[in-house]
């Protein structure tokens, strides 16, 4: 997405409070964008103010109404963090109220795909039209994204030099919030990179710091490339896909996360000393954000429910029998 230029009565004072952030060391680049909507709709509104109001807030809200919760959300906390900014230095500026929470309603609700969908997606992604790099790189993409749960983000900006064989590992220098972090690879994730690497550097360009995948131009792999490619094997593999909830190429990081608690209760892994693994392996500052990704699918039910009745039957039951 290309980047609005502030132009409303208000840009000279978002520029500056974009800048800010930018120099306490944040990347803000997606904020920037989500405020660059406000300033549309300032300059598209006819809107003339030196400071914000109320007034202002509660219509561009409205506007916002066609949104889903979470954009919705997401483009009035940048308002909110504006209007804070500017409070500092004008006492009449407006500060807008926090966004409520999404309730689980209005969340959108992940859609996990089972193994056999993953199989197909894949296979599918190999059977892509032959003569160039494509089928490869897709296929690699989609199992790095559900081996790993990496975000899509962080595996389009993945250079080769991120890529140590060696090591077995996968150095991520553009998670989110610009954080770092290494993400160990499985033997078999780390031998279908090896792989893609093996073909993929009889392309242009070969330089480390170039794009691990690229498009059939030797360049990174834009974002609406992918979805749209993506779409396109949902509706291959029979997956239904609905504009508005999905299936979405992020919920393989959902998916990721859930089956790796699956194997954990199937392996009679202590969840609990866990969870901050997962946490770490996947970019959350704590667990509460990785939460978001653990949802109760009937096979998950299934394991919680068999582990419940064995510790009943080994601690529980016997407690009882003692008392009778």
């Amino acid at each position: 997405m290309s980047a609005w230029k502030l132009c409303s009565t208000l840009a000279t004072s978002m520029q500056r409070f974009i800048d800010l952030r930018r120099l306490s060391g944040a990347d803000y680049h997606a904020q920037a964008l989500l405020l660059g909507h406000f300033d549309r709709f300032l300059v598209e509104s006819n809107h003339i103010v030196l400071r914000l109001t109320r007034e202002i807030t509660d219509q561009y809200e409205c506007s916002l109404e066609r949104l889903a919760s979470r954009s919705r959300g997401n483009r009035l906390c940048v308002v909110r963090q504006f209007g804070k900014y500017l409070a500092r230095t004008d006492a009449l500026s407006y500060v807008p109220d926090s966004p409520r929470c999404i309730s689980s309603h209005d969340a959108h609700t992940p859609y996990i795909y089972s193994l056999i969908q993953i199989r197909s997606l894949l296979s599918a992604a190999s059977n892509l039209p032959p003569g160039s790099l494509r089928p490869e790189t897709c296929r690699t993409l989609l199992g790095l994204l559900y081996s790993t749960g990496i975000r899509i983000g962080e595996a389009c900006a993945l250079t080769l030099k991120d890529f140590h064989r060696d090591d077995q590992r996968l150095y991520i220098a553009a998670g989110k919030f610009r954080k770092s972090r290494w993400v160990v690879l499985s033997e078999s994730a780390c031998a279908a990179l090896q792989r893609y690497v093996d073909q993929r550097v009889r392309k242009q360009p070969r330089a480390l710091d170039s794009p691990f995948f690229i498009n059939a131009r030797g360049r990174s792999l834009p974002h609406v490339t992918v979805y749209t490619t993506f779409r396109h094997l949902l509706e291959q593999c029979g997956i239904p896909y609905h504009k508005a909830g999905g299936p979405r190429i992020h919920d393989l990081r959902h998916t990721f996360a859930v089956h790796r608690l699956l194997e954990w209760y199937r392996d009679g892994t202590d969840i609990h000393s866990r969870l901050p693994w997962l946490a770490t392996y996947m970019g959350h500052v704590n667990i509460k954000s990785t939460h978001i990704y653990l949802h109760a699918t009937p096979e998950l039910i299934e394991c919680v429910d068999h582990r419940f009745h064995e510790h009943y039957l080994q601690h529980v039951q016997p407690i009882k029998g003692t008392e009778s």
